[in-house]
């Protein structure tokens, strides 16, 4: 009975190392996306561009440190349906955001 919650077929699971590892790297992206915040260092445009990639870094350590997804081919099916999720992610934006600009142009026109 003891067996059964213990076989794991191909899941890798992370060490406390990696853990704190991910935790440490987490925080400190956190606190410097708060520290761009208020040191009013950038212009507001910057200051968006900064917390994007800072974001973006953290989604990344994310998904390497707590999700444990790689390249190996144990993760291929995984990595497939997040780049899959990804792509559909930014066509639905990309084309709000069209689709929006286009209307408030016609708009604006009249």
């Amino acid at each position: 009975m003891a067996d059964a919650h213990t076989a794991h077929s191909g899941e890798s699971h992370g060490s406390v190392g990696s853990y704190l590892t991910g935790f440490v790297i987490a925080v400190l992206l956190t606190a410097a996306a708060f520290g761009v915040v208020m040191a009013h260092s950038f212009s507001p445009t910057g200051t968006i561009v900064a917390i994007s990639v800072l974001a973006a870094v953290q989604v990344v350590v994310h998904l390497v440190f707590f999700l444990h997804m790689n390249g190996s081919s144990e993760q291929r099916w995984n990595v497939m349906a997040f780049a899959f999720t990804v792509m559909s992610v930014l066509i639905l934006i990309g084309g709000t955001l069209f689709i929006m600009h286009d209307t408030a142009i016609n708009m604006m026109s009249r």
